[in-house]
């Protein structure tokens, strides 16, 4: 349709070009004395529109002479640039490929366009990194001096600073970025592993917490990072019931119910005489998930000639675990505890009865044990001495 429309006015612009000059006769006359011309008006209308085509065709390619050298420093220019561009493309790919020394020099390369120099310099000192050449790192960083590649340069120094076992050059860079209202998940990580080289465990619980909830971590990973950083916690204060307890009370509910970290809690508990706190940690836990750990771990949560409420407890709990060898173990403890020998013994070789094979070869060797000091006490040596024996070979697996 469009070529139509301009046919038609071709058409139609020489039809009315031919109109034109078969009607007009007018003529122009030029005196130049002695000299007198004179010429019809159409042909003096071509005349003049070739003497502008001809004036406008002369300037033009004088124009084009003149502009010729700075067209080819434009060329030069674009040549350079296209090879710039096409380095650090290349440069990348090597960086992420694993070849760290032919991506720097590929970087080199890349600055000799003058946008990218600072760009190039950021993926040659990472390339230098992986390659373990710290002053070739620092000498590239240091070549990135813009304002607005400063996020990328302090990131990339943190992150490596951190591979480096630097956390707290790490943490520097990173408090200057938080400083400028950076919180970005990536650094949150890079944080994160500098608060564990360092030890600092409430920041690492803190983080990981943070990361968790926004799903920055995997499951697996976030828990285990929170559980490390509670039972490291949970070491620092076990001399102490009331920094113990305080710090119980601001864990979340799901980590005092994780069996790792209820089991060492209880324990520490148990250690400073506050079994009742130990008691109640492990019955809350164990009714989120039943766990081994925390079974054995409510032998100590007995106060001494206070054991009954445990046993009973524990009978019911194997209503729902009836071959459990571990609530069999723990039963034995507590009824050993308050010489209920007749079942201490059975309920301890039930335990043995029930360990699986694959089973850690502790539970039997602490059953054995018990079994042994049950014998003592009732003055049974052979029989001690036996069980002796099977706890020492149960040792040795």
């Amino acid at each position: 349709m469009r070529i139509l429309f301009w046919l038609a006015i071709v058409v139609s612009a020489a039809v009315g070009l031919a109109l034109f000059t078969q009607f007009n006769h007018s003529n122009v006359v030029i005196f130049y004395p002695p000299h007198r011309i004179e010429l019809s008006l159409n042909f003096a209308l071509l005349l003049l529109f070739l003497t502008f085509l001809v004036i406008y065709t002369v300037l033009r390619t004088i124009n084009h002479l003149l502009a010729l050298p700075q067209r080819a420093a434009q060329y030069r220019e674009r040549k350079r640039m296209l090879r710039a561009q096409a380095a650090m493309r290349e440069s990348m790919e090597m960086l992420f490929a694993g070849r760290f020394g032919r991506a720097e020099r590929l970087a080199r390369e890349a600055q000799a366009w003058e946008p990218q120099v600072e760009t190039a310099a950021l993926v040659a000192a990472r390339a230098a990194h992986r390659m373990q050449e710290g002053e070739r790192r620092d000498a590239w960083l240091a070549e990135i001096a813009a304002p607005e590649r400063e996020q990328a340069k302090l990131v990339s120094s943190a992150e490596m600073l951190v591979d480096d076992l630097d956390a707290d050059a790490a943490l520097e860079k990173i408090s200057q970025l938080q400083a400028a209202g950076m919180r970005q998940i990536h650094v949150q990580r890079i944080a994160l592993r500098a608060h564990q080289h360092l030890k600092n465990w409430p920041e690492v619980l803190r983080i990981a917490r943070a990361l968790d909830k926004r799903n920055a971590l995997h499951p697996t990973v976030a828990a285990r990072l929170k559980r490390m950083a509670c039972e490291a916690m949970l070491d620092e204060r076990r001399h102490d019931a009331d920094r113990l307890r305080q710090l119980w009370q601001e864990l979340s509910v799901d980590e005092r119910r994780s069996p790792p970290i209820a089991a060492q809690a209880a324990g520490h508990f148990a250690a400073l005489g506050q079994q009742d706190e130990a008691r109640k940690i492990v019955e809350e836990a164990l009714k989120a998930e039943w766990d081994g750990r925390l079974v054995r771990r409510y032998a100590e949560c007995a106060v001494p000639g206070k054991a009954l409420p445990l046993i009973q407890q524990a009978e019911k709990w194997q209503v729902d675990h009836p071959v459990d060898a571990d609530l069999f173990y723990t039963l034995g403890i507590l009824c050993l505890a308050e010489q209920l020998w007749g079942k201490a013994q059975a309920s301890l070789e039930r335990s043995l009865k029930y360990a699986d094979p694959e089973q850690a070869a502790r539970l039997r060797a602490q059953a054995h044990l018990a079994l042994a000091r049950l014998f003592e006490e009732t003055e049974r040596p052979d029989e001690a001495q036996r069980h002796y024996r099977a706890a020492a070979q149960c040792a040795l697996e």
